[in-house]
């Protein structure tokens, strides 16, 4: 078999595996593997592909002798779409969730590689591996009887499985899937969907005996032989998701026979439950909710056709303690029903749980709504972290919508060490790619979404840039410079319209409408046309591909995009600037992206900032008041330009549309639509990350003042930016190269501000002065 080439080569650091807390970890960036085991699988007869589909979980099983002692053994596994597997009884995938990682699974899948010297023994060994459904089986077919929205369908569960044993005494052995393995889909896992939730037939289990040597597993069948994915198969160097937190319910309450937890939180992940004194056949349900109605049941409308329920089907009325394995749920409120007595609130705990990866910053002012909204995109950002960046977690959704990120991958990135995860969602970006250049605006694209855009399939640019500024990884731009070269130029070539790109796809998307209960405004006057977004991004976005190009080694290409933008710019003000001083029909939007991005003819540049500071102060009463888009410029235009006082102002209301009034209303994440408890259920998520915009990169980068010098923070750059109203700010964020601190107090007209750099930094203080600081602490006091 040949050898498969390892993607992203360049990733010169290899996570060393060993048991730690009798936790196997995850080897990242595996070496490349000659494969001889086979892809294995098989069939159900309760397996339903189509509707709201039903698959049960997949168990298989061998034995092998060992007759000598292990020097090491790795354990090489991919189970699609998702996998735990034991040696010896011990789970060797005990704290990963949800592996392998989601893919464009006909370009490529990802497998993962153990260390398992540990749990092998001179004798008979017992190999188990369970299989559930993922993103590789499909959630939803549509029929003529059913009436769904389509989920990419890649197949049935399938293993393929290859532990590369050396002996002491020099000799290798192989434990390979093939079609001796035994095969059953008679488990205790009746069901598991990623929208629908898992069933658990505690009549079914196997216990921990299945997965020990000397089970009898006679009554089993074998495995079948699998088609290999189509995708090429690559070891996995992004971390799998774990748990991560723990919550406990503020609250139980009795609704009519059944009970209501209030976890405190909108938080995602599954809820662990203790109970007992169930019958043989009593069927223990679990609802999943983000809101209640005003009776206390849960509300579920905004879910959608996603059914939301873990079963759990008891055996007897012994005492036992449950959670699902291959589901999760965005959630606040979960419904229990099935009981036979009154539970207590220690009986349940919520297992929070997204992929692993450390959080990086910390921020803190004297503003408390600033404070709540902060925590609430803390939240909503780990909520939608699953192996890919999520729209939201709870509804029949759940994909990487590429426009959430276009600019909110930048904030992020001061929460969390995102840096793997981005390399990853950014090869499923070209991944979706087609022949042509078109992207997608979905990545993985498990529903179509390949209609033709500038806004969404921007984030395949931006995250990039947000890779190398943040990280000082060169390597994305390298490998993916020809694809977003390919996809730019596909746009130009089929919807220029003398420099004016014509194509957009979803506008200014949610500006707030006029009533609370649209979600779409039908105003004219608040929507911003489509050619000027799609040709502002464009414009923006070749300057981004003008610095890449010589560091992905066409340096020749830098003149072509400097040449577009000097047309661009020609032409669009040439189109749509009013010598009045606005863009087009005078949007909060049209206005920000033209001057935020570079566009505003030298000169006019305050006559445009006066429209935005009117439209804004004055017209909307100081609210935010651009959608989707807008919204990701907002704070720091608006402070760049002389009114940071509007920025704060905005970042702080509680009335709406704000992010504050999310937080009066009782959010504890960041909702889809700023009218979010008003509108249409059909799309009123209560955990969405879309309409951050730019609120994170303006709590860092300006009211901290934290900026990079140079990507990856060889050099920094520290320029805070008080302003009257707040009183202090607390922040630090642990860059590539160290720590970096930057607290500041304003008392009585004097700025005390505490730094600490790991490396030299240019600092600018508020009353103009600036110097060159090396690594260490630093106090600085100026009058302002």
């Amino acid at each position: 078999m040949k050898r498969l080439a390892l993607f992203l080569a360049a990733l010169s650091a290899l996570v060393v595996s060993c048991k730690k807390d009798n936790v196997y970890e995850l080897i990242l960036s595996p070496e490349s593997l000659a494969w001889t085991a086979e892809w294995i699988g098989g069939s159900s007869p309760e397996d339903r592909i189509w509707g709201f589909t039903v698959a049960p979980a997949r168990y298989l099983r061998t034995e092998a002798e060992i007759d000598g002692k292990v020097a090491k053994a790795t354990l090489n596994i991919c189970g699609l779409g998702w996998y735990r597997a034991w040696i010896n009884g011990e789970e060797i995938t005990a704290g990963q969730l949800c592996a392998p990682t989601p893919s464009q699974f006909n370009k490529h899948v990802y497998f993962n590689a153990y260390d398992v010297t540990a749990a092998l023994r001179k004798g008979e060994n017992a190999f188990a591996v369970c299989l559930g459904n993922g993103r590789w089986t499909s959630a939803r077919i549509k029929t003529p009887e059913v009436n769904v929205r389509n989920c990419a369908h890649f197949g049935l569960p399938q293993l393929l499985y290859q532990l590369d044993i050396e002996m002491e005494d020099g000799r290798s052995l192989s434990v390979l899937s093939d079609t001796t393995w035994r095969f059953s889909t008679d488990g205790a896992i009746r069901a598991n969907n990623i929208y629908d939730g898992e069933t658990f037939d505690a009549n079914k289990a196997f216990g921990r005996a299945w997965t020990l040597p000397g089970y009898d597993d006679s009554s089993w069948g074998y495995a079948a032989p699998a088609d290999a994915p189509e995708g090429e198969l690559v070891g996995q160097f992004n971390p799998n998701q774990a748990v991560q937190d723990h919550v406990k319910p503020v609250s139980i309450s009795k609704v009519d026979d059944y009970y209501v937890l209030d976890m405190g939180i909108n938080m995602v992940g599954r809820l662990s439950i203790k109970a007992s004194g169930l019958k043989q056949g009593d069927t223990l349900s679990l609802r999943f909710a983000e809101r209640l109605n005003d009776d206390g049941s849960i509300y579920t409308a905004n879910l959608r056709q996603a059914r939301v329920t873990d079963r759990y089907i008891a055996k007897d009325g012994a005492a036992f303690s449950w959670h699902p394995e291959f589901v999760y749920h965005g959630f606040r409120y979960v419904e229990v029903k099935g009981l036979r007595k009154k539970p207590r609130i220690s009986d349940f705990e919520g297992e929070v749980f997204y992929d692993k990866m450390a959080s990086t910053g910390s921020f803190e002012c004297s503003n408390p709504v600033i404070n709540m909204v902060y925590a609430n995109c803390y939240r909503g950002i780990r909520s939608n972290y699953a192996g890919m960046p999520t729209d939201c977690p709870q509804r029949d959704e759940r994909h990487g919508w590429l426009g959430d990120r276009t600019m909110n991958c930048y904030g992020e990135s001061y929460l969390f060490d995102n840096h793997l995860l981005y390399l990853k969602w950014i090869q499923d970006i070209e991944d979706c790619q087609n022949e042509a250049g078109r992207l997608p605006n979905i990545a993985p694209a498990y529903w179509s979404s390949s209609r033709d855009n500038m806004t969404w399939p921007a984030a395949f640019v931006t995250s990039s840039d947000m890779v190398y500024r943040r990280f000082g990884d060169k390597s994305v731009i390298v490998k993916h410079y020809p694809a977003m070269k390919k996809w730019m130029l596909y746009m130009k070539d089929r919807y220029s319209d003398n420099g004016i790109i014509t194509q957009d796809r979803y506008g200014d998307w949610c500006v707030p409408p006029e009533s609370l209960e649209m979600i779409h405004s039908q105003d004219p006057a608040r929507i911003t046309a489509g050619p000027v977004l799609s040709t502002t991004f464009y414009y923006w976005l070749a300057g981004k591909l003008e610095e890449f190009a010589p560091i992905a080694g066409y340096p020749e290409d830098s003149q072509l995009w400097a040449e577009e933008r000097e047309n661009t710019r020609k032409e669009y003000n040439a189109r749509y600037f009013n010598e009045g001083g606005w863009y087009d029909n005078n949007t909060v939007t049209a206005n920000l992206l033209s001057l935020y991005f570079g566009l505003v003819p030298e000169g006019r540049e305050k006559d445009v900032f006066a429209q935005i500071v009117h439209k804004t102060e004055v017209e909307c009463g100081g609210h935010v008041s651009c959608g989707l888009v807008g919204v990701m410029v907002l704070l720091r235009t608006l402070t760049e330009y002389g009114r940071p006082d509007l920025a704060l102002k905005i970042a702080s209301n509680t009335t709406y549309p704000s992010w504050g009034y999310m937080a009066e209303q009782g959010a504890t994440t960041i909702w889809e639509l700023w009218n979010g408890n008003t509108a249409d259920p059909s799309m009123n998520s209560m955990n969405h990350v879309m309409m951050i915009g730019d609120f994170l990169i303006w709590d860092y980068e300006y009211l901290a003042g934290i900026r990079a010098a140079e990507p990856g923070y060889t050099k920094i750059l520290l320029e805070p930016w008080p302003i009257e109203g707040l009183d202090w700010v607390k922040c630090s964020w642990q860059a590539p190269t160290g720590k970096i601190v930057s607290n500041w107090t304003v008392k009585e007209g004097v700025f005390d501000w505490d730094v600490e750099v790991p490396v030299k930094t240019e600092i600018h203080l508020p009353d103009g002065s600036s110097r060159d600081v090396d690594a260490g602490g630093h106090h600085f006091s100026v009058t302002l």
